[in-house]
């Protein structure tokens, strides 16, 4: 069997995985093994056609890293960012560690730049990690 046969085999079978993956990255090796079959087809020997598809191959890869990480959608922020949560509690002044409550349960909260903080004041939510809330005096926009 003629070397090219082999590449365009294995390339059809690298793009119809791909088919059922969705990754691209299978498409991409498809096409560097159509790459070889291309050299192989023009009379090269197997090193030049490896070559030709190794390359390829790297390239291609690269190629749908850079595009994957370009296109990619920013997430939303949170919903409760923006939100109003009230001033209970300091837990640790010097770690501005306090409790607020929000959505009329308690939580964890860390205040940003606000060190004088009385109950009853109100706070907006900046971030939430976890169980913890970023809060404010400033409403995040």
């Amino acid at each position: 069997m003629a070397d090219y046969y082999i590449w365009l085999i294995a390339g059809l079978g690298l793009v119809i995985t791909e088919l059922v993956s969705g990754t691209f990255f299978l498409l991409v090796l498809g096409i560097a093994a159509f790459a070889g079959a291309a050299v192989a087809w023009a009379g090269q020997g197997i090193w030049l056609q490896a070559i030709t598809a190794a390359l390829f191959a790297v390239a291609g890869v690269v190629w749908v890293h850079y595009w994957r990480k370009g296109s990619a959608t920013k997430q939303m922020p949170p919903l409760d960012v923006g939100q109003m949560a009230v001033f209970e509690a300091w837990v640790s002044r010097e770690a501005r560690q306090a409790r607020v409550k929000y959505r009329d349960t308690t939580w964890d909260a860390h205040l940003e730049g606000f060190e004088d903080a009385q109950a009853g004041d109100i706070f907006y939510i900046v971030a939430v990690k976890g169980s913890t809330l970023d809060v404010s005096k400033n409403r995040p926009i």
